[in-house]
């Protein structure tokens, strides 16, 4: 069991965002699914803990819980649900990283999950319609991967995408079906998703179309990113460690008592190979250089 779980450590810092967005999101699933199993079990449900990481339609549910329009977007509801997402993650994933880097597509999906989830709170809060269901809830990544699928649409509109049936297919058009099939469908039952949909989209758009002009306004999400998993770097507690001050030759040089010691340590094993080979095949086998750092170090 610890082979497999640093295999997947491994997998997951060797993969690219893509990966890594996958692994979280199915991640996720596994344990909230285990934690049900677990707690069925006992006659026991986890639906009250579940439901303080989904996003509630409720304004006054979402003020006691605002983490929510962070963690809904990593939440899904059952194993079809997890696979269609991940397989459109996946490939539309790999596809935008040919156009924007790893860290636009990881402010892409976070920007587009929150544009996605503010959208459906104001839907839901602002039509009539909607009032009857206040009691739901939204999850899944649907409106972040809406939002890659549009920013690489715009970015790169003519690319072409085979659908099994279908054929080649440009990107665009893919996307403009994609909305307005979420525009067709937002009275449906499940009209929360396809309004996260349309907000997701409308972000993948906003976020291309101001790259296009130079700006960057998912930079502000990387930061905080960045950030966050930075206090999970053990260098960042790591003490620093003190100066060294070295005289000589009129100037002061400073150097990090681990930069010397390392450096010390990779001469001093050099000189014990340079040794270990003097003594099995003598003097003459030493290389020039060799030969001059056992001199050099035989001076000191």
């Amino acid at each position: 069991m610890g082979h497999i779980i640093t295999d997947l450590k491994q997998s997951f810092k060797r993969g690219n965002i893509v990966t890594q967005l996958v692994y979280i999101n199915v991640g996720v699933f596994v344990v909230t699914s285990l934690l049900s199993v677990f707690l069925v079990l006992f006659n026991r449900s986890a639906s009250p803990m579940l439901l303080l990481f989904e996003l509630p339609a409720s304004v006054t549910r979402f003020l006691y819980q605002p983490w929510s329009l962070i963690t809904y977007m990593f939440m899904h509801v059952d194993i079809l649900h997890i696979l269609f997402n991940m397989l459109w993650l996946y490939w539309f994933g790999t596809i935008s990283l040919y156009f924007f880097t790893g860290k636009h597509l990881r402010g892409i999906y976070v920007f587009g999950g929150l544009c996605g989830g503010l959208l459906y709170l104001l839907f839901y809060n602002t039509f009539p319609y909607f009032t009857q269901v206040m009691n739901s809830s939204l999850v899944g990544a649907s409106a972040s991967i809406l939002a890659i699928v549009t920013a690489t649409a715009y970015r790169e509109p003519n690319y072409p995408v085979r659908l099994l049936l279908v054929g080649a297919v440009r990107l665009k058009y893919l996307a403009l079906f994609v909305v307005l099939i979420d525009l067709l469908f937002l009275t449906s039952d499940n009209a929360g998703g396809h309004i996260a949909h349309l907000g997701g989209a409308l972000a993948g758009l906003w976020f291309a179309a101001c790259l296009s002009k130079g700006t960057d306004i998912t930079a502000w999400i990387n930061n905080i990113l960045d950030g966050v998993v930075s206090l999970f770097d053990k260098k960042t507690w790591r003490r620093k460690p003190k100066m060294k001050v070295h005289y000589g030759n009129g100037y002061v040089k400073r150097e990090k008592d681990y930069d010397y010691n390392m450096r010390k340590k990779a001469q001093s094993d050099e000189i014990d190979r340079i040794l270990d080979k003097l003594k099995r095949s003598g003097y003459e086998s030493l290389t020039a250089e060799e030969k001059k750092r056992l001199f050099d170090a035989g001076k000191r």
